[in-house]
């Protein structure tokens, strides 16, 4: 699915990682571990296209689309949308009745897997923690993403709620087969729910089983 071959990334004369090779399989789960400023966002938006690479490689099979979802953020009470509205920002407007047909089919079949069907006309910024990173999750999946970035999305979230979440996830992961790259600095979440890590460390990473994960490596 994502093979990364010798990859570089410089900001000036700042070497972020340098070397960088490693292969992300169909259907895996995986974990980014490692300190803040490691270089773990800058990877994510280089697979994502959003920074560009200063040399070597990355390799996404059959171009496939990424979903992403973001660190916990606090919406305002009085967001104008509601959650349905929320999740659907993420489709491209359409004159087309067929297609936005199909758009409603795929919406409510996302609602169901997220479990916000019953949920889907409350206003977003009336709803829980939870309920606001469903609604993300929601809005990255609607485009039938073939991978998941999950960033730091369990963040200040009550450990119940955090469950909730990566359970969803996981079900998603091993229903779909849809690969998940899971940015985070809750070991415990990283022994539980991913296969492999990924460790960025001295400028480079380091593949390893999550029995390998230490709580330093976060610190």
């Amino acid at each position: 699915m994502i093979e990364v071959k010798n990859l570089t990334k410089k900001f000036g004369k700042q070497v972020v990682f340098k070397d960088v090779n490693f292969k992300i399989e169909n259907g895996e789960f995986v974990s980014l571990v490692g300190r803040n400023g490691a270089g773990k966002t800058t990877l994510v938006k280089i697979l994502m296209g959003l920074e560009k690479k200063t040399s070597g490689d990355v390799i996404i099979d059959h171009k496939q689309k990424i979903g992403y979802v973001p660190q916990f953020r606090n919406i305002d009470l009085d967001y104008p949308l509601n959650i349905e509205q929320f999740i659907r920002l993420n489709l491209k407007w359409t004159m087309s009745p067929k297609q936005r047909a199909e758009d409603t089919r795929v919406v409510n079949k996302i609602l169901k897997e997220t479990n916000l069907i019953d949920l889907k006309d409350r206003a977003l910024g009336l709803a829980s923690g939870g309920e606001k990173q469903k609604a993300y999750l929601a809005q990255a999946l609607v485009n039938m993403p073939g991978v998941l970035i999950l960033d730091e999305s369990t963040a200040s979230l009550d450990v119940d709620v955090k469950i909730q979440l990566m359970d969803l996830v996981q079900e998603l992961n091993e229903k779909s087969k849809l690969t998940v790259i899971f940015i985070t600095h809750d070991s415990e979440l990283t022994k539980r729910y991913t296969k492999r890590a990924l460790l960025f460390e001295n400028k480079t990473v380091r593949p390893m089983s999550v029995d390998e994960i230490s709580e330093d490596m976060f610190e």
